[in-house]
């Protein structure tokens, strides 16, 4: 990679650069958003949206940490898929059938589906109270803040700042599940 003083020689640089970065960390970061989403398009539309972000930053970006940098910003693209509010949504009746065949109809997809979420509990497991139990209901069972906190009877305040700092555990457990 050519290192100059001239921006245009900058631009191929930091261009090579991404080229380099998404040659040898694609399949990883694909396996790590596979392993979240359990889902192949939603894997392949998380990957994307990792190597966007990583271009977008990439002035910011310190080399010497490449690949823990890239497998966090797939970890974080991922656990923001999963709360995402579109996945949560209720069908509507008309279509509700429907899903439900379509589900049944591809035994694959359930079976992968029913892995990652297994994969995510096992993760939230892992953590100590109170943030294992607030993970679960979070990242697991997909509960807002809200409900939680109406739950256990504790200020949303409170449930909030144990929801990111279990995501900021989850992270670096992810982070060292893809790196070792």
């Amino acid at each position: 990679m050519r290192k100059t003083g001239e921006k245009g020689a900058d631009r191929i640089d930091k261009e090579e650069y991404f080229s380099y970065l998404l040659d040898t960390y694609e399949r990883l970061v694909y396996s790590i958003c596979f392993k979240m989403t359990g889902n192949q398009f939603d894997a392949e539309d998380l990957t994307q949206e990792t190597f966007l972000s990583i271009y977008r930053n990439l002035a910011t970006f310190q080399r010497e940490y490449e690949k823990a940098w890239v497998c966090r910003i797939a970890t974080n693209k991922g656990l923001d898929f999963l709360k995402s509010a579109k996945r949560r949504t209720e069908p509507k009746e008309d279509t509700y059938f429907e899903e439900l065949k379509d589900q049944k109809a591809n035994p694959e997809e359930a079976y992968l589906q029913q892995e990652s979420k297994e994969y995510v509990y096992t993760i939230c497991q892992s953590l100590k109270s109170p943030y294992k139990e607030v993970a679960v209901e979070h990242f697991y069972r997909e509960k807002s803040a809200k409900e939680i906190a109406m739950e256990t009877e504790k200020g949303v305040k409170t449930i909030q700042t144990q929801i990111y700092r279990a995501k900021g555990m989850i992270r670096k457990i992810m982070e060292g599940r893809a790196i070792g």
